[in-house]
């Protein structure tokens, strides 16, 4: 299942639940203020935490990167 983030309509406190695919949150309510049906905002694409540098940072579009 996904973690989608949501910003609630009435108080503005942003927060994420655990959903089937596709979810709309219309069933949640906001945790901070009970406010129902906050809207679902588009969040960061998390990766797994590195930075881009390193020896592992070689591209291979057409620069080399294969050795």
């Amino acid at each position: 299942m996904p973690i989608y983030e949501y910003r609630c309509r009435q108080c503005g406190a942003v927060f994420e639940a655990l959903q089937p695919l596709g979810a709309d949150g219309s069933e949640l309510t906001c945790p901070k203020c009970g406010a129902p049906q906050p809207e679902k905002i588009f969040s960061a694409f998390a990766s797994s935490g590195h930075d881009g540098g390193g020896a592992g940072a070689r591209s291979s579009c057409g620069t080399g990167g294969f050795t």
